[in-house]
């Protein structure tokens, strides 16, 4: 009896042995036919890729030669002086373009860096770091391609090629990349990616925040930047994460919490660091975004100008029709809705404790199990709630929209996953979802190509005039009649172009990242405002300017809405607003500056000389000694 006892555990010991042997083979066969690949899948991925790249870049090599074309019927920059084709810049485009062209200049590319980070020729009184205020990274890498080359095309193609990188020198990309390190901490949440590969991207973002401290010239805004936070708390919080995928009732639990602890660490330690170190981050953005969402009001002239800028209001219903009318909008929505409910169904099965798969197969019909659609869904959503605020977020969101778009429209899987849900059974799932993802996308080009090409040709096809005779009359007086050490004030933006086009120093710049700067702006437009001749005259010899120039446009704007205009956000700033319906304001004594300058009587005239006016500008020197004649 115990022989054959012990003949039967002999047997299973080998039959054991033998399974052990045999479960790599298996296992090595069956890892084999998962990763084998049908031959009509790797032909249609090719195919995909192949024409994929070329609409890619036919379609780029077509805007850009439609942008070039519009741009010369428009301004006629090939047939245009130097000084004609300047003054198309806007004010802070004009900024960033005379830095540029002070590198080109330079004697060398070491001595054009040492004066744009000791510049003390641009704003009176004030020396500035303009690499680090302004952000001329790309400047810089410009100029020395440009200066290499020798070449403006292969300037231009190279820093095209390089702009997604510049995008990381952006002053504010720090908030940018703090949405997606939100979505990678959603994502990881929920169990939806390797909590080791989430962790490599919060290790990149650590080592970026360190570079970029270091090389922009120890940005303290790096270190107060809710990113860092953010990426801190998580990466203190990581091995609290390990024990969680359990699927049992208490791994939830400590989800929650997780997710409590990440939050709450993030907020105290970006309260300590900004309590602790030194930091000149935007305090007007705070206050804007107070001011914006409503929980605070003011009267202050800066704020007010910032919420009546367009990029900075909710979008317009021309942006969604455009949108519509492209087709684009709805297709979106298509898939964004498709993706979405996937994604949610992923994430119900995630919490009730099925573990996600790791190879997602055509025929499942399960989009929302891999991890990238899943970012992508909630990053596109978290961009999307910030452009339904800001106007100026859509040069962000757009693209997005574009990109999950066009993934949608010619992914098997989106299109299988709606079939698996609408259980379709009269033709084959997977050859539709084929047929599907290639016939859609090209049904969308050609009824696109057939809307808008005759449109564009009619556009290219009108010639359009850009001369602005006064500006350019201005700008040859100022070279040829100004002193060359003359200060002058004005409205920021004009201020921008006289600088890009003279070189003259100016005592403002539309820049709004410096405190010092925004006040500069306020005081200087003061002289748009119902002050006193003795006022605007403290105001602007506390800035050593020698001319003043007043513009026409500014004086006697009529805006689009009433209280935006630049004259009444200084009158509601000053408590000079007019009475108005029912409600009663403080009105006061003086006339509007700009108004009572041209009258050329006393006390005006003692402190300001007219030298020079056309149609839309007039120019007054300041004077040094102050006649009381009447």
């Amino acid at each position: 009896m115990s022989s054959g006892a012990a003949d039967l555990r002999q047997r299973k010991k080998q039959n054991c042995t033998e399974s052990d042997k045999m479960a790599p083979e298996e296992r090595n066969k069956e890892n084999s036919k998962l990763g084998r690949v049908p031959k009509y899948m790797l032909i249609q991925r090719f195919a995909k890729l192949f024409f994929g790249c070329l609409a890619a870049v036919t379609s780029g090599m077509m805007y850009a030669v439609y942008l070039s074309t519009y741009h010369e019927r428009k301004f006629w920059f090939s047939s245009r002086q130097e000084l004609e084709r300047e003054i198309t810049f806007p004010g802070d485009s004009a900024i960033y373009y005379s830095f540029y062209k002070e590198l080109l200049k330079a004697p060398s590319f070491e001595r054009g860096v040492y004066e744009l980070t000791h510049n003390n020729k641009t704003i009176s009184l004030k020396t500035i770091n303009a690499v680090q205020q302004m952000t001329l990274y790309p400047e810089l890498i410009a100029s020395v391609l440009y200066q290499a080359s020798g070449s403006e095309k292969f300037c231009y193609l190279l820093v095209s090629a390089s702009t997604y990188t510049f995008m990381m020198m952006w002053e504010y990309s720090h908030y940018l990349l703090f949405v997606q390190a939100v979505s990678l901490f959603l994502l990881d949440s929920f169990a939806l990616a390797q909590t080791e590969k989430v962790h490599e991207v919060y290790k990149i973002y650590l080592f970026s925040l360190c570079v970029g401290y270091l090389l922009q010239f120890e940005n303290s805004a790096l270190l107060v930047s809710p990113l860092l936070s953010l990426v801190a708390a998580l990466m203190l919080s990581k091995c609290l994460q390990m024990n969680m995928k359990k699927g049992t009732f208490m791994s939830r639990l400590l989800k929650i919490m997780y997710v409590y602890l990440v939050l709450m660490i993030t907020v105290t330690l970006n309260f300590l660091l900004k309590m602790f170190v030194p930091h000149r981050e935007n305090e007007h953005l705070l206050k804007f975004i107070e001011v914006k969402l409503g929980l605070n009001t003011t009267k202050n002239f800066t704020m007010n100008w910032l919420l009546c800028q367009e990029s900075l209001q909710a979008p317009s219903q021309d942006f969604f029709l455009r949108l519509t009318q492209s087709s684009l909008l709805p297709f979106y929505i298509l898939v964004l809705i498709i993706c979405l409910f996937s994604v949610t169904q992923v994430i119900f099965r995630r919490i009730c404790g099925e573990p996600l798969k790791e190879t997602v197969k055509l025929e499942d019909g399960r989009i929302g199990e891999r991890p990238e659609i899943v970012y992508h869904v909630i990053h596109t959503i978290l961009l999307g709630c910030l452009a339904m605020c800001l106007e100026g977020m859509k040069y962000l969101w757009t693209p997005y929209v574009c990109m999950l778009a066009a993934f949608g429209v010619c992914s098997p899987e989106l299109w299988m996953t709606l079939f698996k849900w609408l259980r379709l059974k009269a033709v084959h799932p997977i050859l539709l979802a084929l047929i599907l993802s290639m016939a859609v996308p090209t049904i969308i080009g050609f009824s696109l190509w057939k809307e808008f090409f005759p449109r564009i040709m009619t556009e290219l096809s009108e010639l359009q005039e850009f001369y602005d005779p006064d500006t350019v009359e201005l700008m040859t007086w100022i070279k040829r009649q100004a002193p060359v050490a003359a200060v002058f004030a004005g409205s920021p933006q004009l201020m921008g172009v006289i600088k890009l086009c003279t070189g003259w120093m100016v005592s403002s710049l539309p820049l709004y990242n410096d405190d010092d700067l925004l006040k500069r702006n306020e005081n200087i437009y003061q002289i748009y405002s119902k002050r006193s001749a003795e006022d605007i005259y403290k105001i602007l010899t506390s800035y050593k300017a020698n001319f003043l120039i007043i513009e026409d446009s500014i004086c006697n704007e009529v805006g689009p809405v009433r209280g935006c205009r630049v004259k009444d956000l200084l009158d509601i700033a000053n408590g000079h607003v007019v009475c108005e319906e029912d409600d009663s304001y403080a009105d006061s004594k003086y006339g509007r500056f700009c108004h009572e300058i041209k009258m050329n009587y006393s006390p005006y005239v003692n402190y300001f000389t007219r030298v020079y006016w056309n149609r839309s500008y007039f120019v007054y020197k300041i004077n040094t000694v102050i006649s009381f004649q009447s």
